[in-house]
């Protein structure tokens, strides 16, 4: 199995839906090159920390730096979401 194809069994594990966890294997690959470069690490290093996010994310952990909330002169609707 290749990565893209444990990247997708990841996602899919995860919940997602077949096409959204082919759509975010793409993603997560190609975020994890971008990250790599920008801070220069391992490729291996930007995908385990991204793999981390997503599971974090997934458990409704909000890691620091990820604490959400509304942007600065975001408004909330009547249900409370920013618009």
């Amino acid at each position: 199995m290749n990565e893209h194809e444990q990247l997708v069994a990841l996602c899919a594990k995860m919940g997602a839906a077949p096409a959204q966890a082919e759509v975010m294997a793409t993603q997560l690959a190609k975020r994890a090159d971008q990250l790599a470069v920008e801070r220069e690490i391992s490729r291996v290093e930007a995908m385990g920390h991204l793999l981390q996010l997503v599971v974090k994310g997934r458990s409704g952990e909000a890691p620091p730096g990820f604490e959400g909330g509304r942007p600065p002169g975001a408004k909330a609707d009547g249900g409370g979401r920013v618009v």
